[in-house]
């Protein structure tokens, strides 16, 4: 999950980042570090404030990397925030990047977890990354509610639940059922 969002950072920030003038060039890996640091970061905040349904919200539709997403908007506040603070960037550069990039990473991850034929990228993996690797018990809670979105339903049946994990567990040796068992500490 950390190699794909690192990937993601810096393919979109070439453009935001590197090329731009307003941003010292030995301070391109740091800003691209931080805006995937933040990203991540204010993902788990979320996820830690109960502000489930809206991270799920993510993975509906196509609105990931939309603008308007209140997820994104909030993201980019955060990122704008920690880029100005950290590096003296000023607010207008600062929300560039971050308007810039945040979209465009959460769009391209959300399709990657969204898209079955993708190897190497598990939807399992974004839930314990947002969850910060525990069984979060109320994160647990949103990817039952909200599990066929996440394309967690392993068995077709319209909903999320035991006989999913017990399908993740034969199917991948771990993925979801991993995180489960961590939940109920087997």
């Amino acid at each position: 999950m950390f190699e794909q969002l690192t990937q993601l950072v810096q393919q979109y920030g070439n453009e935001a980042v590197v090329k731009n003038n307003a941003i010292p060039n030995e301070l391109n890996d740091s800003v691209m570090k931080e805006t995937g640091s933040s990203l991540l970061s204010g993902l788990q905040k979320m996820a830690s404030e109960g502000k489930l349904e809206q991270l799920a919200g993510l993975f509906q539709g196509n609105n990931a990397g939309a603008s308007s997403n209140p997820v994104v908007k909030q993201l980019v506040e955060q990122v704008s925030g920690n880029l100005g603070q950290k590096f003296g960037i000023d607010s207008n550069t600062a929300n560039g990047v971050a308007s810039n990039m945040i979209p465009q990473i959460l769009g391209s991850l959300i399709g990657k977890a969204k898209d079955p034929n993708v190897k190497g990228f598990d939807v399992a993996d974004l839930v314990k990354a947002i969850s910060g690797g525990s069984g979060n018990s109320s994160l647990l809670d949103a990817v039952t509610k909200y599990g066929g979105q996440f394309g967690l339903d392993q068995n077709g049946d319209g909903k999320v639940d035991m006989q999913d994990a017990i399908a993740a567990v034969s199917k991948k040796g771990g993925g979801l059922g991993g995180l489960l068992g961590k939940f109920f500490k087997k």
